[in-house]
């Protein structure tokens, strides 16, 4: 075996990955206990067992998970950072009076650091590609900042263009300056994709978007050819169909509230839908009913997992998502509508890159495909024994116990540590942006120094 150096990012273009547990995610070639993946230039050129490739290097993968990495279709990168000052549901300093309290005075510079903070906890998760949902796209420098921050972690992405958290409800998001980010993306040869966020023209905690406005903003962004993504509300698939909003350009997010009827309507239209199942049980069950996952499935709707925001639930763990799910349709039907680990593992890895639009390209282990993939432990403490890979991933899995993951071919984390990525600089910077957000709060926390 050719040694390998104790830095990841030294490997060439060209490697094999040996002897891992491979669950590839592609029904056709299903699961390899002992399993190779050659990857050369960022593309996956073979998986099977004991793969001839002299001359390679090789990875030494025994007593390892190899599986496509998390696809997050929904996170608001932007706020992450604020975690340290959201309190639940709480009256004066829950997420809503945060967000909407400080989005206002986010510099460009706070945004990148948010959402480079955001990024690097969900690396450590085996998140590979993120939907960054950004609804405080206050200026075209905050754009650019996100999208800096995304180039320069390294991730694949969606950056959702939004609005400013102030933008009164009766004016349109900036949509010169949307396509002027269109403009500079286009022939980019990067890893990042543009989509746009518009507002739900249902009542929220700011008061009610008209349908023109929004209607406005679709009809355009359609124009330009670009992915729409919105939060759903009880009432807005009927409100959406109503007006021809409904379509497979765009995406839902929070499957709660949803009647028969409309769940046929988005099956029809082929619109998808994100689930966010950590911050459902928080925060929505009580006012927008049971996360109906079970209900879209059983229509036939595209479905994904994803964060929502890190601080809103204190943290990015993918695998969280995932159990969240388990318990809450576990919770609702018991053993008799049983939901698979593996059918969950599907849900966080290609059926998100279906929801984004890249399973041509990402989500399984498929020759052919990108290498976006991690190496999840399986002799950590709280892993051992693994029997059933998949089941221990679900049921077991943290993002401590992964050790490698690897974006387009490329490491970004290697042995649980980054690779491209200083930590101690994106931690001091981003507690530098809230230490300064803080003092603005009307409301702060009781140990916040104003």
């Amino acid at each position: 075996m050719t040694p390998i150096t104790s830095s990841f990012s030294t490997l060439p273009g060209e490697f094999v990955i040996r002897n891992a547990h491979v669950l590839s995610m592609d029904p056709a070639l299903g699961e390899m206990p002992e399993g190779d993946i050659h990857v050369r230039d960022g593309v996956i050129i073979a998986v099977q067992p004991q793969l001839r490739c002299p001359g390679v290097t090789e990875v030494d993968a025994r007593s390892m998970i190899a599986l496509p990495g998390f696809v997050d279709t929904h996170w608001h990168l932007w706020n992450s950072a604020l975690r340290g000052l959201v309190r639940g549901d709480d009256a004066e300093c829950g997420y809503f009076p945060v967000t909407l309290g400080l989005g206002p005075h986010f510099t460009p510079e706070d945004s990148y650091r948010a959402v480079r903070l955001g990024l690097a906890e969900g690396l450590l998760s085996g998140i590979t590609t993120v939907h960054n949902w950004s609804h405080n796209t206050r200026s075209p420098q905050h754009a650019d900042a996100e999208l800096r921050a995304m180039r320069e972690t390294g991730i694949r992405g969606r950056f959702s263009y939004g609005w400013g958290q102030d933008l009164p409800l009766s004016e349109h998001m900036d949509l010169a300056d949307l396509e002027r980010v269109k403009g500079e993306c286009e022939g980019r040869d990067d890893l990042i994709s543009l989509g746009a966020a518009v507002r739900t023209p249902i009542a929220n905690p700011r008061g009610t978007v008209p349908i023109e406005v929004v209607s406005h903003e679709c009809r355009h962004i359609r124009k330009l050819g670009l992915p729409i993504t919105m939060h759903a509300r009880p009432g807005i698939v009927s409100l959406l169909q109503e007006h021809g909003l409904l379509g497979p350009d765009l995406q839902l997010v929070h499957p709660q509230g949803v009647s028969e009827q409309e769940c046929g309507w988005l099956a029809e239209s082929r619109t998808t839908m994100t689930c966010s199942p950590v911050i459902e049980m928080h925060y929505a069950q009580a006012a927008r009913g049971v996360i109906q996952f079970h209900e879209l499935e059983q229509a036939g709707v595209q479905q994904s997992l994803s964060v929502d925001s890190s601080a809103a639930s204190a943290n990015a763990d993918f695998f969280s998502c995932i159990r969240a799910l388990l318990w809450s349709h576990k919770q609702r039907f018991g053993s008799t509508q049983p939901l698979s680990a593996r059918r969950l593992l599907q849900l966080a890895t290609i059926d998100g890159a279906r929801d984004l639009g890249l399973a041509d390209r990402i989500g399984s282990i498929t020759p052919g495909k990108r290498a976006d993939l991690m190496l999840v432990r399986t002799m950590d403490l709280n892993m051992a024994p693994v029997i059933d890979a998949a089941h221990a991933l679900v049921y077991s899995g943290q993002p401590v116990n992964v050790d490698t993951v690897l974006v387009d071919g490329k490491a970004l984390v290697r042995r649980g540590q980054f690779i491209r990525i200083d930590q101690q600089t994106v931690v001091r910077e981003a507690v530098e942006s809230v230490h300064r957000l803080a003092k603005l709060q009307t409301n702060p926390p009781k140990h916040v120094q104003r």
